[in-house]
């Protein structure tokens, strides 16, 4: 099948990427200011954050999750900013769990969250249809985290929330740990110690330059080929196979059979050649890329009263002329010293916040 079209296989971009992941944020606010993500001497008391009136209404986000599932998705996940302080999350959750798929399926749902509300909203979410949660947690060590989230949050409260989740029947919990180099690369151990046999997924991320805020340098990355050594050392693990085509992370298991642990290695080992993910923002934005610097209005279209079939045939249009691959060329670009034809300047290209879009 070519590129581009729709068929068995379903809708796919101008490299054949089909399209299977929407992340959907929900607010564009968080009470942490971790500095990979909102420092706070960006985000300060005089940031501007969006209008009540701008965001998408939650009928508005099942009626565009729902379009989005009939061109292939999948999976929805709801991120943030941090989604738990979106008022009445659990009524957007309740709606979106009654979507099913063209073949009948419900779409796997799942969200992300920093944790600091989930010991209080964990069985509300399940109770409404939530399936799975990942929560962002990077030290175990409680005065690191502090620093880390910038919001004097202690790491006790998180892990009650992981607790929490597993209490009211959330499957498939997953832990997410930025890795900076120089910051928190010491509880790399301690992390796994703590979650390995307990059934939660640890997921070491590479600190990626997302947005223009954090600072980012290449020097503060921590490769996951240096990740990975330092828990074989003392961790014996096995590879295993992705489950799903686009999966982000690598998977690893222990070998006397303690769990698995993943690695998200966007910024060493590249993944833009299978990415199969599209990004809403609170506002109606779609984004193809994480790294994206615009978005394409899907706000404007639902509210000047377009039919479902125009909705679909836009979002089809958008992803059919997808051909996004940021990593893959700063990669290049990193590699050669220089920059490649066609290459993004990752120094100064404008990109989106990761705090609107979600990670």
């Amino acid at each position: 099948m070519a590129s581009g079209t729709q068929g068995q296989t379903g809708l796919t971009d101008t490299r054949g990427r089909p399209l299977r992941d929407l992340r959907i944020s929900v607010t564009d606010r968080c009470n942490f200011r971790c500095s990979y993500c909102m420092p706070r001497e960006i985000f300060d008391q005089s940031h501007a954050y969006l209008p009540q009136e701008a965001l998408l209404r939650f009928e508005e986000i099942t009626r565009l999750a729902s379009a989005f599932l009939a061109q292939g998705v999948q999976k929805i996940r709801l991120t943030g900013g941090e989604p738990l302080l979106r008022r009445g999350i659990e009524d957007l959750v309740a709606s979106l769990a009654t979507l099913r798929r063209p073949d009948g399926q419900a779409p796997d749902l799942t969200l992300t969250t920093n944790g600091s509300l989930l010991a209080r909203k964990a069985l509300a979410l399940r109770e409404a249809g939530l399936r799975r949660v990942t929560v962002s947690l990077d030290a175990l060590d409680d005065a690191v985290f502090r620093r880390m989230n910038d919001a004097d949050f202690p790491v006790a409260e998180v892990l009650a929330g992981i607790d929490a989740a597993k209490a009211a029947g959330l499957g498939s919990i997953k832990v997410n740990m930025v890795v900076k180099r120089g910051v928190n690369e010491d509880q790399i151990l301690p992390m796994a110690r703590h979650f390995r046999g307990s059934g939660v997924t640890l997921r070491f991320i590479e600190y990626m330059d997302v947005g223009n805020t954090n600072g980012w340098r290449l020097d503060d990355v921590l490769p996951a080929e240096e990740i990975l050594r330092r828990l074989s050392a003392e961790l014996p693990l096995v590879s295993l196979p992705a489950n799903t085509p686009g999966e982000t992370a690598r998977r690893w298991a222990y070998a006397d059979g303690g769990g698995e642990i993943g690695i998200i290695a966007s910024v060493s080992q590249a993944f833009c050649g299978d990415c199969n993910r599209a990004r809403l923002s609170t506002e109606g934005q779609l984004f193809m890329c994480l790294f994206a610097s615009r978005g394409h209005d899907l706000r404007a279209l639902l509210r000047s009263g377009a039919s479902d079939d125009q909705l679909g045939a836009a979002i089809a249009g958008l992803w059919r002329a997808r051909d996004d691959r940021y990593s893959e060329l700063r990669g290049a670009a990193t590699a050669a010293r220089e920059q490649p034809v066609g290459a993004v300047d990752a120094a100064s290209a404008p990109r989106v916040e990761m705090s609107y879009i979600g990670g």
